[in-house]
């Protein structure tokens, strides 16, 4: 899991993980029960600080009893210290969750059963079934999801134009990538058609949502499958668009960011990302915001999913457990409160517009909160819907097990195509797929 996906998809920026102090179950003592809420946006964010103090005042006033301490740890989920504060015990009382960390909590039992209490969050039974789905095991259910995306082709839109191409009809297949891909490279010297990553578990990574696209597969019955015709072409693929079509450009780029620092400057035209990449690329790299848009995954075939849930200490007393679960459904689930006071964000200058978590998909308190978010958009809403429109009859797709190890042994593959012309694919094929056969076989 990478810092991006707790970094993005929530449109006011904030993630919440509730704590207990390590896991005492004791309270406040005096009839009322204390959680301690970590995340509280820092210092250098004063309007969405001081927006989440004013949630937590609310809160408070409307759950008499209930104490909400906030601290402003970042970020909100380190995977560096996750493991060892959950096999220490020391986890807090609801912490978040990614998605590809989903079932071994709940294997190791360092989640709680919350089947009898969903109910205290009142639109639970309207977020998307496949979404929890993901947190259920044996019929039971262990956490609350909060954030479901899946990936797109993020394009600029003013480049399209420039290059002579379409804005409102971008490519839906990957040889119509490539093809816009070498108009917008023609335009001269510094234009790159479409950006890619070649290390840093990035490149992995999307070689991931390229191979899921073809309708590929990572993983089937705990064994590698990537080395496959769909595999192949994804290397392939951008193999050609860098040394035959030069649209790629020459830099093998490593961090998260990078790409979408470029994407930011004005001259790449075409990314793989989900909706927050238009947040970060809009809001923190300063690009323009009606030069974006974003369309589905090409090829269509299935798109990786990815998210988050919040999981609730298995120490918890049942009056944290339940004043827990009362602040996830203040803060993260009713239209209008919380994440969801789109009127607040707009007052306060936040990408509101952006379609950026479809947790809770086609279900009524889906179509309000999309309703709200529309009408209180800052964001140019057109430029999104090619992706609205393809989401829905996209399959999604989890990421694989032990996906971060697997993503860089692919970095290799991925950024010898870009480095190398004469790079032999199916051989990088092999490699990869012995070293990710010899990763799954340690259980």
């Amino acid at each position: 899991m990478k810092p991006r996906n707790l970094a993005i998809l929530l449109t006011t920026g904030l993630a919440l993980t509730a704590t207990a102090c390590g896991g005492d179950a004791s309270g406040s003592g005096g009839g009322g029960v204390s959680i301690t809420v970590a995340c509280q946006p820092a210092k250098t964010a004063p309007k969405l600080r001081k927006a989440w103090d004013a949630d937590v005042a609310a809160f408070e006033k409307a759950h008499p009893g209930v104490s909400v301490k906030s601290t402003d740890q970042q970020p909100c989920f380190d995977p560096k210290t996750f493991a060892a504060k959950l096999a220490g015990g020391q986890m807090e009382t609801v912490f978040v969750v990614p998605v590809t960390n989903y079932a071994d909590v709940i294997a190791k039992k360092q989640a709680k059963d919350i089947t009898a209490s969903t109910g205290v969050v009142k639109n639970f039974d309207d977020i998307r079934q496949d979404v929890r789905g993901m947190v259920t095991k044996g019929g039971k259910v262990y956490g609350v999801p909060n954030v479901s995306y899946s990936v797109g082709l993020v394009y600029n839109r003013a480049l399209f134009t420039k290059a002579g191409l379409d804005p409102d009809a971008p490519p839906k297949t990957w040889d119509e990538v490539r093809a816009a891909a070498k108009k917008i490279a023609a335009l001269g010297d510094g234009y790159v058609g479409y950006g890619e990553y070649g290390g840093g578990n990035t490149g992995g990574w999307h070689f991931a949502q390229a191979l899921f696209s073809r309708g590929g597969e990572m993983v089937t019955d705990g064994k590698a499958a990537f080395n496959s015709p769909e595999g192949k072409a994804v290397l392939e693929n951008l193999h050609d668009m860098r040394w035959k079509d030069d649209s790629v450009g020459s830099r093998v780029l490593i961090g998260w960011e990078s790409l979408m620092q470029q994407m930011a400057a004005g001259k790449t035209g075409m990314m793989l990302g989900a909706p927050d990449v238009i947040t970060d690329v809009t809001q923190k790299f300063q690009g323009k915001a009606a030069n974006y848009g974003i369309t589905g995954v090409p090829g269509g075939k299935a798109s990786l999913a990815g998210g988050e849930a919040y999981m609730i200490n298995p120490k918890a007393s049942p009056a944290q457990t339940k004043a827990a679960l009362q602040w996830i459904d203040f803060q993260f689930n009713t239209p209008g409160k919380g994440r969801f006071d789109f009127a607040r964000g707009k007052a306060n200058g936040e990408a509101v517009g952006v379609p950026n978590n479809d947790y809770m998909g086609e279900s009524p308190t889906g179509k309000t909160i999309a309703e709200q978010r529309k009408a209180n958009a800052v964001m140019p809403v057109k430029n999104y819907e090619p992706y609205v429109d393809a989401a829905a009859g996209i399959t999604p797709k989890l990421e694989p097990e032990k996906a971060q190890e697997i993503y860089a042994v692919l970095d290799v593959a991925m950024s010898a195509v870009l480095t190398r012309e004469g790079a032999d694919v199916d051989k990088l094929l092999a490699d990869a797929e012995s070293k990710a056969n010899s990763i799954l076989a340690r259980r």
